[in-house]
């Protein structure tokens, strides 16, 4: 992951390079590796790089071997070598990057390369072969990067992109959050979607029409998920997971293990295959050998998991369980309401963003990375999108019938964007440390969100029903009940931690968070200011105290209305009877439903 700053369209980009580097400097805690410029006809690209793969030859901007493509990417392109390997004339790669492969792919497809990256990106080519020179800009399909795209009125001409917001909030006076699975075209100035898949119609905000009617194949479940933290172990830098002890980040740290100890024996073998051969001659085919689809990966001999709370927190005590089960190296920081609170300010400016379920979790996340990036590591495997595929959010028990229950899911992963990939992306990057995401692979979206919306339908409390094997058919059942066997007999996680209730991260790392928060703010904010709310912002106006002191302080970091207008509230369901708080302690059947597991 890096940090990428563009500006295309300029009478005198050579006298804007300057302006330009100064803009992206802002950024450069995303990309702290090395930065790099390219100065064309009426561009300018600057590049932050955080170096993951291709570490000794892949600085950016990218040039192709004619020196009329130009390309910078923030990101990660999982099926580079398949995609080498499908090129239909041969192309001279310069590097080992991962991302470089996307010129090649311009020159024989044009814009529909997008549509067969794999990975998680967001990128802006220049073409200088044509004239006037041509730039397309993409996303990624869910928005696991972050892409700002901004104009200014003294430059009509041209148009603006960077990784966060704060890189463009002085050189426009309007910005928007470029949207996801989507691609800009210079030539005529047009943003159309190319990600497209089955489960997907509508615009973000509007219901899913077609609802699946295809039952849950739970071995195809594991398998998929299994594939996609695999294929995001590609790395030549130390990794490892972040584990809460929640059902998601403790499914991806299983699934981590499992991998880097089979990478692990397999590479040994291919060590000991070469002291063979050099001391007797050829030996036989190494067992394991298919470690080539992923030969990148690098780590300790043990995974490293990393967990974050207040004293005793339900999260601490839950992944020292999980950890010690998995057999991680496992690393615990315990922080406190002060420090956390003191962080606020700081993590708001890296967030962009007033939401306040948003600032409440990131807030530890981003105390954890600093500790995380401060041991070396640079890429983490993280649990984010499982709450929105499979209706895991406590609120979802409310769902009237399986067709709002569905249209609520596609609703969420569509607008992931805008909550949990930011988080998770913003929060990590913070510190130039990049974290992964397994369970919104594309292939597993496509096997999850097409499962019959009543599989995935849960009660609570005293309601929840339990299956023949006596487990109960809480949240995300389908999803725990896939990993409740493993093909090798021996079982992914405890059941404690696999069949765990649903905790928001905020509430998980200690109540008291979420109450020293409020009562931080309730002391901040006078009751008259907070009565004249509305007319302060009448667009998106407070609820709480807690949402008028983020609010203030993000507005004091970023002033004017645009910015505003890029940050998105996460609330639940309204019409469903839920509160406007998306705490778990919010809804009523939390301490009915550990009542029941109990």
């Amino acid at each position: 992951m890096c940090g990428i700053c563009v500006a295309h369209g300029l009478e005198k980009p050579s006298a804007d390079r300057v302006r330009l580097i100064a803009c992206s400097k802002k950024i450069r805690h995303r990309g702290p590796d090395w930065s790099g410029c390219y100065v064309g006809q009426q561009s300018v690209l600057v590049h932050e790089r955080l170096a993951i793969v291709g570490v000794d030859t892949g600085a950016q901007p990218l040039v192709s071997d004619s020196g009329k493509i130009i390309l910078a990417v923030n990101g990660e392109i999982y099926n580079h070598t398949k995609l080498r390997e499908s090129l239909k004339s041969p192309y001279a790669f310069k590097t080992h990057s991962d991302c470089e492969v996307i010129i090649p792919l311009y020159l024989e497809q044009d814009k529909a390369l997008c549509d067969r990256l794999d990975g998680m990106f967001s990128f802006v080519l220049l073409d200088e072969s044509v004239s006037p020179s041509r730039i397309i800009a993409a996303r990624d399909p869910i928005g696991i990067t972050t892409l700002y795209q901004g104009w200014s009125s003294k430059r009509p001409g041209a148009v603006y992109f960077a990784s966060e917001l704060k890189a463009l909030q002085d050189e426009c006076d309007e910005i928007i959050s470029f949207p996801p699975g989507h691609v800009y075209d210079s030539a005529d100035r047009s943003t159309t979607r190319y990600f497209q898949p089955s489960w997907w119609d509508g615009d973000a905000e509007g219901p899913a029409a077609t609802i699946p009617t295809r039952p849950a194949d739970l071995a195809l479940l594991r398998e998929t998920l299994e594939a996609a933290v695999r294929k995001r172990l590609m790395s030549e830098v130390p990794y490892g997971v972040l584990l809460s002890g929640g059902l998601d980040s403790s499914l991806i740290a299983s699934i981590a293990a499992r991998e880097t100890e089979r990478v692990a024996l397999a590479q040994a073998e291919v060590r000991r295959k070469k002291l063979r051969e050099a001391q007797s001659g050829p030996a036989s085919p190494v067992a394991g050998a298919e470690i080539d689809e992923y030969a990148t990966i690098a780590s300790w001999p043990q995974l490293h998991s990393f967990s974050i709370g207040l004293e005793n927190s339900p999260d601490l005590l839950a992944a020292r369980k999980a950890a010690h089960y998995l057999g991680t190296v496992h690393h615990e920081y315990v922080f406190t309401v002060q420090e956390g609170l003191d962080a606020i300010p700081e993590v708001i400016y890296h967030l962009e963003t007033y939401d306040v379920t948003t600032v409440r979790a990131s807030t530890p996340m981003y105390l954890l990375s600093r500790k995380i990036k401060a041991m070396g590591v640079k890429m983490v495997l993280s649990g984010e999108g499982s709450d929105e595929i499979f209706g895991g959010y406590l609120y979802f028990h409310k769902a009237p019938d399986a067709r709002s229950f569905h249209q609520e899911c596609v609703r969420r992963v569509k607008n992931l964007h805008t909550a949990d990939c930011l988080r998770a992306n913003k929060s990590t990057m913070a510190w130039g440390l990049e974290a992964r995401v397994p369970f919104l692979d594309r292939a597993f979206l496509e096997v999850a969100m097409n499962v019959n919306p009543e599989e995935k339908m849960f009660n609570k409390g005293g309601e929840q029903e339990l299956d023949a094997d006596g487990c109960p058919k809480m949240e995300k059942y389908i999803i725990r009940k896939a990993f409740d066997c493993a093909p090798d007999g021996k079982p992914y996680l405890p059941r404690s931690i696999l069949w765990r209730q649903k905790e928001q991260f905020s509430d998980g790392v200690g109540y008291s968070w979420i109450d020293g928060m409020k009562d931080h703010a309730a002391a901040e904010v006078s009751d008259e200011a907070f009565a004249a709310r509305a007319a302060r912002w009448p667009r998106d106006t407070p609820d709480t105290k807690e949402a008028y002191h983020i609010r203030e302080i993000f507005d004091s970091l970023f002033p004017s209305e645009t910015a505003a207008k890029t940050a998105v509230r996460w609330i639940p369901r309204g019409d469903w009877g839920c509160a406007s708080d998306p705490s778990g302690r919010a809804v009523a059947i939390h301490t009915a439903a550990y009542e029941a597991t109990s």
